[in-house]
């Protein structure tokens, strides 16, 4: 209300009381709100005549013009948008394309049927030919290789010494004595 927050109100409420006074200030308040009362009044009442004033002077009948012609099924666009769709027709080129591609996959499936048969019989065939030889079977087994080891990794060379920082030759106080060092066992 009027850009005011609640503590900015009740602020105003501590001021009025205390200028106006405890008596005076319920009365002040009901003229308040009979004022504001009368300014609504006003406002509504300005507000009717201006509508009645725009009515009369036809502004009624530009702004039902105005929303005919912003509606898309009355202003013609309903037969644009069928004039712009989309004409595609499925089961033309598709299915043509479709048909070709079944026949590639059976061929593909009747070669490779072709090539595991094939393999069958050979696997058979040697199997038949093992058994019908007179020699018994022993089977060597495959010579296991073993891979020659890798070359050791060379030593990286050691780093040089870093140099002490020459503070303790160009500082004039004596340097502090170190902790002496325990061995761990002792404590």
């Amino acid at each position: 209300m009027f850009g005011l927050g609640w503590s900015e109100m009740i602020l105003l409420g501590v001021v009025a009381l205390i200028v106006i006074g405890p008596k005076d200030l319920p009365n002040m308040f009901r003229e308040l709100g009979r004022m504001s009362g009368k300014a609504r009044a006003m406002a509504s009442e300005f507000q009717r005549a201006m509508e009645s004033a725009a009515d009369d002077s036809g502004v009624k009948d530009i702004s039902k013009s105005i929303q005919a012609a912003a509606n898309p099924a009355k202003f013609g666009v309903d037969k644009l948008k069928s004039a712009a769709s989309s004409t595609f027709k499925p089961g033309t080129e598709t299915a043509k394309l479709s048909e070709e591609r079944q026949a590639a996959k059976d061929k593909i499936s009747a070669a490779t049927a072709r090539a595991a048969q094939d393999r069958r019989d050979r696997e058979m065939a040697a199997a038949d030919a093992a058994e019908m030889s007179d020699e018994p079977d022993m089977a060597m087994p495959a010579p296991v290789i073993e891979p020659a080891p890798a070359p050791k990794p060379k030593a990286k060379p050691k780093a040089a010494p870093k140099a002490k920082a020459a503070a303790s030759t160009t500082s004039d106080k004596p340097a502090k004595p170190r902790a002496k060092k325990t061995p761990a066992g002792e404590a």
